[in-house]
């Protein structure tokens, strides 16, 4: 379809878009790794939704493919099916419109990435590739417009918007989704937002998911300003979950029918709906909107330049641990790795952990949380209980096992709660190497997007930058691998890492100091943040060649080995002497170390201070 005509098309009538797709098939195929899939596998259930949908009345039925980009699909295995899903979607959608009674355009339904490019980098070019693969196929298959929807960051909106571009004439519908708040995940508010897109080639810009029909009014008001055609498509409500159900609430069609009615006196010229709406909601907006002139918001004229909207200043305060309090100091500090227990006994464990720190050797209690993903006390628990008795901690937390609303809520609540001033942020093994391989790991976050998350609990906001009351102040510190084998992937997540907003680092066990001046040189001779050595003292030869062969990031050189080897019963003796050296070398370059005992006997890692 030509823009010119589609401009036409709405320029004095409000046409009426379908509803819910993802809501609609779970109702009748069933809960689906991916309903992109359906496609291909079900094609006649995707089928059933769109002819649904146009007895509804809806003029523009969106392809089923909102999720069918790169990012999303090879998640799930699917990445080399890209084309084919989208092809599928678009052919499903034309023979439903063969079908029709009357007119119907087709909507090349475009969502967001797998991930938001705060959390995780998404290179701008990768995006507008991933994108642009979308788009072709669909447009190959002959849709009759795009629809870009559900984007909570601008920049991946404009990014999707130039990857259409970049090849295609077909009209494009670009909308975001807001907080309640008013604001996108990325912090963007709708004025500046509409300002944004009056620069692009777009021809329809608006608002769809996340809010109700009235709580999604003002946003859409906020957008007029933009001087482009509205688009307004709602959810029916916020929903609950029931058993393994979603469910929505029966927000009634006479209520979407009252919404399309506002909406077009604001200057909507596209209405329909989101998640949990159905064709009965549809057909009450057809119904109302039927014969409507929308208010005329657009303008002819030229469009100036919008500044990009300022993003928040964030202003960081220096950290109030006692490590880092050292740290900043110059002193150097040590601590000791404790794995948390597998079942709820505690004595035995603060009795070693007072053994410990009452040496005076030991500044801190690092904490492991589901090493190799195995079943354990969680670590922020422990480290609560541990800073009750007046030691300090350093819990590891991982995104393996939460979302990122459970990972702030434990993080605030470690703060608040447990006194806990310190934690490690790791992604974490995942759960096929551990006791539960049938387990599924979270990972909506990695370590470097949990350095960001704690960051912004620092500045007193949750991710969504909804303001907290009151403020953390962790000191965040981070892994760093110096024996990587892909140095150049770990080195760009370390200085990732770095700019997120960590505090210190603490390496991968070392058992030779010219791997850490290897890996130095290559960042440039200096780090950017303190360091914390790990020190692992041998016992054995067999145990030695079990981590180096078989453990995930440790690396034993091979004088290492031969010298364990060599040392025959006396290897224990051996690997305590090697792990003194390791200790007093990194005193002299290093900003601390944290020391791992063997085999979970801690009082005996005190025999490298001896």
């Amino acid at each position: 379809m030509k823009i010119a005509d589609f401009e036409e098309r709405i320029q004095d009538a409000v046409l009426v878009a379908d509803g819910a797709m993802g809501s609609m098939l779970f109702e009748g195929a069933g809960p689906q790794r991916c309903f992109e899939e359906l496609n291909s596998s079900q094609p006649e259930a995707v089928f059933r939704v769109h002819q649904a949908y146009i007895e509804a009345g809806a003029q523009i039925i969106e392809t089923n493919t909102f999720g069918a980009n790169r990012s999303k699909l090879a998640a799930l295995g699917l990445g080399d099916q890209v084309a084919r899903i989208n092809h599928r979607g678009a052919k499903i959608a034309r023979e439903a419109r063969e079908a029709a009674p009357h007119e119907v355009l087709i909507a090349g339904s475009i969502g967001p990435l797998a991930i938001a490019p705060e959390m995780r980098e998404v290179p701008r070019g990768e995006m507008i590739e991933i994108y642009r693969e979308q788009a072709q196929a669909l447009e190959e298959r002959g849709v009759d417009l795009f629809v870009l929807e559900t984007f909570s960051h601008i920049d991946m909106l404009m990014a999707a918007i130039d990857a259409v571009r970049s090849f295609s004439a077909l009209p494009i519908v670009a909308e975001l989704t807001f907080s309640s708040e008013g604001t996108t995940l990325g912090g963007t508010r709708p004025a500046d937002a509409a300002a944004l897109l009056a620069q692009k080639n777009v021809q329809v810009i608006g608002v769809n998911c996340t809010l109700g029909p009235q709580s999604l009014l003002p946003i859409l008001e906020g957008f007029a300003e933009g001087r482009r055609a509205l688009s307004a498509m709602p959810n029916v409500g916020f929903p609950t979950r029931v058993g393994d159900r979603t469910v929505y609430p029966r927000s009634s069609p006479e209520y979407f029918a009252l919404f399309a009615r506002e909406a077009a006196a604001m200057g909507a010229r596209i209405v329909g709906g989101c998640c949990g709406t159905t064709p009965e909601h549809v057909r009450a907006m057809a119904g109302a909107v039927r014969g409507l002139k929308p208010a005329q918001t657009v303008k002819a004229a030229s469009v100036s330049v919008a500044t990009p909207p300022e993003k928040a200043r964030v202003v960081r305060r220096d950290p109030e641990s006692g490590l880092w309090r050292k740290l900043k100091a110059g002193e150097f500090a040590v601590s000791v790795e404790i794995d948390p227990p597998k079942g709820i006994a505690l004595e035995r464990i603060f009795e070693q952990v007072e053994k410990i720190t009452a040496s005076g050797c030991v500044d801190t209690i690092d904490i492991n949380s589901g090493t190799l993903a195995r079943v354990g006390m969680d670590a922020l628990m422990l480290a609560g209980a541990l800073q009750a008795r007046g030691v300090e901690t350093i819990p590891h937390v991982t995104t393996r096992d939460q979302n990122l609303i459970g990972l702030q809520a434990a993080l605030l609540g470690a703060w608040s709660i447990g006194g806990v001033r310190n934690f490690l942020a790791i992604t974490g093994d995942p759960p096929s190497v551990g006791d539960h391989p049938e387990a599924s790991g979270v990972y909506e976050i990695d370590s470097i997007g949990l350095v960001k998350v704690a960051s912004r609990l620092n500045q007193g906001n949750d991710w969504a930058g909804k303001t907290l009351g009151g403020a953390t102040n962790y000191t965040v510190g981070v892994a760093v691998n110096p024996t990587a084998e892909d140095l150049d992937y770990e080195i760009q997540r370390f200085l990732a890492k770095v700019e997120a907003g960590a505090h210190f680092a603490m390496t991968q066990p070392l058992f030779d100091p010219e791997h850490w001046h290897a890996f130095l040189q290559r960042i440039g001779g200096r780090s950017p943040i303190p360091v914390l050595a790990g020190i692992w003292p041998l016992t054995s030869y067999k145990q030695a060649l079990r981590l180096n062969n078989e453990v995930p990031g440790i690396f034993i050189p091979e004088p290492v080995l031969k010298e364990m080897e060599s040392a025959g019963t006396a290897a224990r003796e051996r690997g305590f002497a090697l792990a003194r050296r390791m200790l007093a070398w990194a005193r002299t370059e290093l900003a601390g170390a944290y020391l791992i005992p063997p085999f979970k006997r801690y009082e005996e890692i005190l025999e490298l201070f001896t």
